[in-house]
């Protein structure tokens, strides 16, 4: 398999995979924002702070208004990481892989992509934004279906997978990272019901609540939250599961002893953090780390498979054969 078919495969699905987590992310927030009594301290700006893009934001927008920070992370094509822009890429990957790809899972991305170019203005609205993005989610969540159902599982399929998890553990990441940030400094009453639903609110954009009820508590506490997301071995929006996954995946490629090994020091960092023993500043740094750890292993996946380029666009030219 040539390195650039491996690249487009690996990107394909990262790009779906964020398209999918920012729009959780959204109708999640969106949803707590509401049910949070009048006058607290927590808004739309928290979304930039997650996925990274302040500087970005600040370049196109005056304000972090709804609307404004609703454009930019659905339909802004200067925004390489919103949905619109997400999908696209991941289509013009999918499109030089249909050698590859059973023929439904092209048609399902282009279906897709035709169906957020066509709605995406409307999701900002409020009142359609729900259930546009809930759409959104279900078809992506088809195309994952019909992937590993219909597609052998080999050495393409593991790049898939790499992909999948390397993008959901950056973001799980982060999303523990930054709410930690905001909402652990504020949390003065431990059975504050505004905290419960913020920490909520966070479950629910990993679709976690359900999971983190029956295997962690029934009561929803920050520092719980914070230790399942990270740490449990189950759920696969987890850090830990996304590690598992990866390394299991990259264990099935030839040459893979550089990104084991830093799957391994990833994995170690991640159980090795004791939440509750760790401040504020701590606790960033760690996940700061571990975010790190994330991107090293992408750097050692790029530099031992793909032609690598520093766009991330999966559009190399690269040559090389990944045999398996």
């Amino acid at each position: 398999m040539l390195s650039r078919v491996a690249e487009n495969l690996y990107w394909m699905t990262r790009y779906m995979e964020r398209a999918e987590n920012t729009a959780r992310l959204i109708n999640a927030t969106s949803q707590v924002l509401l049910d949070l009594p009048r006058g607290a301290s927590f808004g739309w700006d928290v979304l930039i702070k997650v996925v990274g893009l302040d500087e970005l934001f600040r370049e196109h927008y005056a304000a972090y208004d709804e609307n404004s920070i609703m454009r930019f992370l659905i339909n802004d094509e200067k925004n390489p990481s919103s949905i619109l822009s997400c999908i696209h890429n991941a289509r013009e990957n999918s499109r030089t892989l249909r050698e590859i790809l059973p023929r439904t899972a092209w048609e399902r991305i282009n279906a897709l992509y035709l169906f957020i170019n066509g709605r995406a203005s409307h999701a900002i609205d409020r009142s359609r934004r729900y259930n546009i993005l809930e759409e959104i989610i279900e078809r992506r969540q088809s195309v994952v279906g019909l992937l590993a159902d219909c597609m052998s599982h080999d050495v393409a399929f593991q790049f898939i997978r790499i992909g999948r998890f390397l993008e959901r553990a950056d973001m799980t990441t982060r999303i523990v990272d930054i709410n930690a940030a905001v909402l652990v400094p504020r949390q003065q009453v431990p059975e504050d019901p505004a905290m419960a639903l913020l920490w909520m609110g966070v479950l629910k954009s990993l679709n976690a609540y359900q999971m983190y009820r029956r295997h962690a508590s029934v009561h929803v506490r920050g520092g719980d939250v914070v230790n399942f997301l990270l740490k449990d071995p189950h759920f696969p929006r987890t850090v830990r599961y996304c590690l598992d996954e990866l390394e299991s995946c990259v264990s099935q490629l030839p040459h893979n002893g550089p990104p084991l090994k830093l799957l391994r020091i990833a994995q170690r960092r991640i159980a090795g953090m004791r939440v509750d023993g760790l401040t504020p500043v701590q606790r960033h740094e760690y996940l700061d780390a571990a975010q790190a750890d994330l991107a090293r292993v992408h750097a050692a996946i790029a530099g031992e498979y793909f032609n690598f380029n520093e766009q991330g666009q999966g559009q190399g030219a690269g040559k090389t054969a990944v045999a398996g």
